[in-house]
């Protein structure tokens, strides 16, 4: 078996990337960027409101902007997978 063989067999029996994977992580992508915005944005609106409490806010803030990045890692990790 020469080394040419394998190249070509392997190569015809690769799976085939269909490019799907970068349409899904765009999707994927939209609902945490609007998410993030709306945090951010609420956590604004409380720093004016009650700026005694910036503190708290801003940890949760920061909370919030995780939790939501997550799916955006999430949906990247599904666009490998599928």
């Amino acid at each position: 078996m020469s080394l040419s063989y394998v190249a070509t067999t392997l190569a015809e029996n690769a799976p085939k990337s269909t490019g799907y994977g970068a349409i899904g992580y765009g999707l994927a992508a939209i609902g945490p960027g609007i998410g993030v915005g709306i945090v951010v944005g609420k956590a604004i609106e409380g720093f004016a409101r009650q700026p005694e409490l910036a503190g708290q806010i801003r940890t949760n803030m920061f909370l919030g902007i995780a939790f939501t990045e997550a799916l955006a890692l999430i949906g990247l990790v599904a666009g490998f997978i599928f």
